[in-house]
């Protein structure tokens, strides 16, 4: 999706764990290993982002994992979703950045299903925690991935 403004993007980052293997995307621009994930669109809150993301680039159901608000207030229309992990910045140019969310997730499946969107179709791999340390990884990215594993691989 587009940026939907000129200055700030929200974004989603979503660290998929199945088993003890976590799945990684190499970005299609940028050339590096990420997790899942993209903006937020204006229609949606950060969880339906997520989810979508994640069907859109490798067609898996997930179930996000998260600290979860306890309190919903019908009355006004207040939905409490599941929090994100962390929350980052990066800067994309000179003008303009994005403010990351940091989700975890578990699948029941290690089955990827390939993008129908040509921008999006890219090499995945699912990782183990040993296979991380010989890869050339961003350290946020190093750091949110053994997090992920860390939680949610089994033990």
């Amino acid at each position: 999706m587009p940026h939907i403004h000129e200055k700030v993007d929200f974004t989603v980052e979503v660290f998929i764990v199945y088993r003890n293997k976590l799945l990684l995307r190499m970005h299609d621009k940028h050339k590096i290993w990420l997790s899942i994930g993209g903006h937020i669109e204006l229609d949606e809150d950060p969880v339906e982002a997520a989810i979508r993301e994640v069907k859109e680039e490798v067609g898996l159901d997930i179930k996000l994992i998260g600290p979860k608000q306890p309190v919903a207030n019908n009355e006004f229309d207040y939905k409490s979703i599941v929090g994100c992990h962390y929350i980052g910045v990066h800067q994309v140019n000179d003008v303009h950045k994005h403010v990351v969310l940091v989700y975890f997730a578990k699948t029941d499946t290690d089955k990827i299903v390939d993008s129908v969107s040509e921008h999006e179709k890219s090499e995945t791999r699912w990782v183990t925690k040993e296979e991380l340390k010989k890869m050339d990884l961003r350290p946020n990215v190093l750091f949110y991935a053994r997090e992920a594993l860390k939680e949610l691989g089994e033990k």
